[in-house]
């Protein structure tokens, strides 16, 4: 599969009155062209920094790449222009961002929001761009003349439609979604869900999901890579993940949701909090919580290893050859 997005030994860093955070520490990504990567991982662990990242959208001050490379369709973007970044986002990189109530002009009919982005990035009039903003509130399950109206008279499942809409205007060759799921209810998700499912299918747009619901994950990425304190501790196909779970943090996600084949009293959750991105642990950042921890655990950070071909764990006991599950 020919690769889209590179990412390199990236590292962010927000430098903060309460000292230095270390939001990114050196994580290698990539991404194949019409493929789905999911983003996993708690709150805090890093996902959205790095999807600002390749945008170049990070809040400076107080956020600043320290270290490593992004090449994205052969282009290093962390070396680009504001002007060319400028060129780039919406019209070769668009991103859902997390709330769609706050993502939209309140003041400004969601047709001239959508035909905005158009008339940004295409030497067109403004009457062929309002046109394709019809469509694509059409392509996006919304009826054209619904484009007079402002956000306020659209529930919040119309409105993340609306955002993805603006996102996907200029056909991009990469969609970054921010959990674009997060503020619907249960029956609206599946909805959005299956719509973005179809856009992708139909657009051969590659695409990041972010997200913590690994329910989404299994529903719509081919490629998954699981995130704690800034390091992809484990990524893989969707099967080696989902089948052949191999680091702890990975194990007790899965060990946290509740499965309709086991009848258990209580589900078995993760211990403890993700640390503090100011004062990180020595050695593996999750040894703190690990129920299978050694002393060697908190004196070496482990290097990735390959537990099968394209499955990366960053575990001791994965590079040991030690089944992380504890059989034998």
């Amino acid at each position: 599969m020919d690769e889209l997005l590179k990412i390199e030994q990236l590292e962010v860093k927000y430098f903060t009155s309460d000292g230095v955070v270390e939001a990114v520490n050196g994580i290698d990504l990539s991404l194949g062209l019409g493929e789905t990567l999911g983003l996993v991982g708690e709150t805090g662990a890093g996902k959205t920094t790095t999807a600002l990242s390749i945008l170049r959208l990070l809040p400076d001050p107080p956020g600043k790449i320290t270290g490593g490379s992004i090449s994205f369709d052969g282009e290093a973007l962390l070396e680009q222009s504001e002007k060319r970044m400028r060129e780039i986002r919406g019209n070769h990189i668009s991103m859902i961002f997390q709330d769609p109530m706050t993502a939209l002009n309140p003041v400004i009919p969601v047709g001239e929001q959508i035909a905005e982005v158009v008339l940004l990035h295409n030497k067109i009039s403004k009457a062929e761009a309002e046109r394709r903003a019809l469509e694509m509130l059409e392509l996006v399950g919304i009826p054209a003349e619904r484009g007079r109206e402002y956000p306020h008279q659209f529930s919040g499942g119309m409105k993340q439609r609306v955002v993805i809409a603006i996102a996907l205007a200029c056909n991009p060759e990469l969609l970054i979604a921010d959990e674009p799921t997060t503020a619907l209810d249960v029956t609206i998700q599946a909805q959005v869900l299956d719509m973005m499912k179809r856009l992708k299918e139909e657009l051969n747009t590659s695409m990041i999901l972010i997200t913590h619901d690994l329910g989404v994950v299994a529903e719509i990425c081919d490629r998954v890579a699981v995130m704690y304190a800034g390091e992809i501790v484990e990524s893989g196909t969707l099967e080696d993940i989902f089948e052949s779970p191999a680091h702890p943090y990975t194990i007790g996600l899965f060990q946290s949701i509740p499965s309709l084949d086991e009848d258990v009293d209580m589900l078995t959750p993760i211990p403890g909090l993700m640390p503090d991105p100011t004062s990180l642990p020595a050695g593996c950042k999750f040894h703190p919580r690990c129920a299978r921890a050694t002393a060697r655990c908190a004196q070496v950070n482990p290097s990735c290893v390959q537990t099968a071909p394209g499955h990366m764990v960053k575990c001791l006991l994965a590079g040991d050859g030690a089944d992380v599950q504890g059989k034998e």
